[in-house]
């Protein structure tokens, strides 16, 4: 699904009104209608309703759900910003209108002192309504703005936001200091930056996406480069398979990695990628780890590489994986590699020389790190890269914090620096091309948090590479079957702080049926 920011949300609403000729009358009243339905089917039996309108489009949608409200039965009150400037324009006007046409009372707030003779309205209100600002909020709030956020917020009833919780900036995933916090928030035509994105999200509540009218078209004409990974686009790329379909049709893996006291790490990998179709997949270790990893899965293939001292790769060992390639389909380099000026090279070599598509983590990204650092684009094939936080910074010369700081930012960066897709591993995964285009991932939970994840999502990444996924698609699909089968174990009884990679590569089959349809 498309995630529009304000610019583009602008763009939609004025191209469905003047050249699609909806009228934005027409749009305001779905929008208004459609929240009201949200209210009544968490607010039931109808209460004291209290809607909060300011003085744009917004407060125009605020009006509308007022309206329906009261056909259906709830005790309506509005209160209105008022102060300098507070005469409403166009649509908005015209819907407040018809609210006060039909007996409806307004009590208007021009400043700060005059909200406290209104305490008992928001202290008795079984759902609070927020369409103070919209997506177009671009400003931090003062003034009597800022005290009616205040008080929506000191209310101890469930606070509803129209388009966007008030003071939060549709683009950003900052969070102002004035903002409202939301329990739900009803969305029109398609999610926004601010409520997928952290830590903006966390005051948007449950977030729902109601269709006004704008057509998809319309959304595609803003060419959108953000995206939202739901249930419905992972089933658009899961590969099919066909009653006399054999294991050759689905690739092979090759997976280098492992090294002493790492071979876990390239088992998951491994076993990531069986899990997730692939057909075949052989692991090639240093010869003192393969027999451990041929040990904790047999349905693994294994292959022996020149080993140093430390039980890492040796010298040259790149020849005998590139002499291996000629079997296989996808290579996938770095869980449990270890680290070393020779391990490195290797790894290096590997990438730059490979004629198949290479998913890359771990210590095969700390090749990387430093000098090397802009040889990362010198590749033959398609390359996925993996980081989590820690590593994404290193590559980048920052830090951690600088990452998550502006998480998008610094996946587009590592994206394009790589000339490679970027899988920017954490809270809300993204997945980001060469040229900046972003799929924010909607799976996974915090009990994710724990070694050997990145590997199992290696080898998930590499399989539907080699079931014949273009890169994006791949990287995409395989975050979100990723956090699925984590979410799907918790569901299943696992606590967060007990989850491990293990268990997730579990309820892969699991999670590959939900996305394909078939739950049981």
């Amino acid at each position: 699904m498309e995630v529009l920011d304000a610019r583009r949300m602008a763009q939609a609403d004025r191209i469905t009104i003047d050249e699609v000729g909806i009228p934005g009358l027409v749009l305001m009243e779905n929008a208004g209608r459609l929240v009201a339905e949200e209210v009544a089917e968490r607010v039931d039996p109808p209460g004291p309703a209290l809607v909060v309108c300011g003085r744009g489009n917004n407060g125009g949608d605020g009006y509308v759900v007022a309206r329906h409200l009261a056909r259906l039965g709830y005790q309506v009150q509005v209160v209105a910003l008022g102060g300098s400037g507070s005469a409403l324009r166009g649509d908005a006007a015209a819907m407040a209108r018809a609210w006060r046409g039909l007996g409806g009372a307004v009590e208007t707030v021009g400043s700060a002192r005059t909200l406290s003779r209104l305490a008992p309205l928001f202290e008795g209100a079984a759902v609070v309504v927020d369409a103070l600002f919209g997506t177009g909020l671009s400003r931090p709030l003062e003034g009597p703005a800022a005290a009616l956020v205040e008080a929506i917020n000191s209310c101890p009833a469930p606070v509803v936001a129209v388009d966007l919780p008030s003071g939060l900036d549709a683009s950003s995933p900052d969070v102002p200091e004035v903002v409202v916090e939301a329990t739900l928030t009803v969305t029109f035509a398609r999610p926004k930056p601010a409520q997928l994105l952290p830590p903006a999200e966390m005051v948007c509540g449950e977030v729902v996406v109601v269709d006004i009218g704008i057509p998809a078209q319309v959304v595609l004409r803003t060419r959108p480069d953000l995206h939202w990974m739901g249930a419905e686009d992972a089933a658009l790329l899961l590969p099919e398979r066909e009653p006399a379909d054999h294991k050759g049709r689905f690739g092979h893996v090759l997976v280098v990695g492992g090294s002493r006291g790492k071979a876990g790490a390239a088992a998951l990998a491994g076993w990531g990628a069986l899990r997730a179709g692939a057909g075949l997949v052989t692991v090639a270790a240093p010869e003192p780890v393969r027999p451990e990893v041929a040990a904790l899965a047999p349905e693994l293939m294994t292959a022996s590489l020149p080993a140093g001292r430390e039980g890492t790769l040796a010298r040259d060992a790149h020849r005998q994986v590139l002499d291996r390639l000629g079997k296989c389909t996808v290579l996938a380099v770095g869980p449990g590699l270890g680290a070393g000026p020779v391990v490195s090279t290797e790894a290096r070599r590997l990438v730059r020389s490979s004629p198949l598509p290479v998913v890359l983590d771990a210590d095969g990204l700390g090749a990387f790190v430093g000098r090397h650092v802009k040889t990362l684009a010198r590749h033959r094939a398609p390359l996925v890269i993996t980081p989590h936080p820690g590593e994404a910074g290193r590559l980048l010369g920052s830090s951690s914090a600088a990452v998550q700081a502006d998480r998008l930012g610094a996946a587009r960066a590592l994206a394009s620096m790589a000339d490679a897709v970027c899988v920017l591993k954490g809270h809300r995964t993204l997945t980001v091309s060469p040229g900046g285009t972003a799929i924010i991932n909607a799976t996974g939970n915090p009990g994710m948090a724990s070694g050997g994840m990145g590997d199992l999502l290696t080898g998930i990444i590499a399989a539907l590479l080699a079931q014949g996924l273009e890169a994006m698609e791949a990287a995409a699909l395989g975050a979100y079957l990723h956090g699925l089968a984590a979410d799907l174990s918790l569901d299943r009884g696992e606590a967060p702080a007990s989850l491990v990679a293990t268990t997730v590569a579990r309820a892969l089959p699991a999670a590959l049926r939900q996305i394909g349809g078939d739950p049981a």
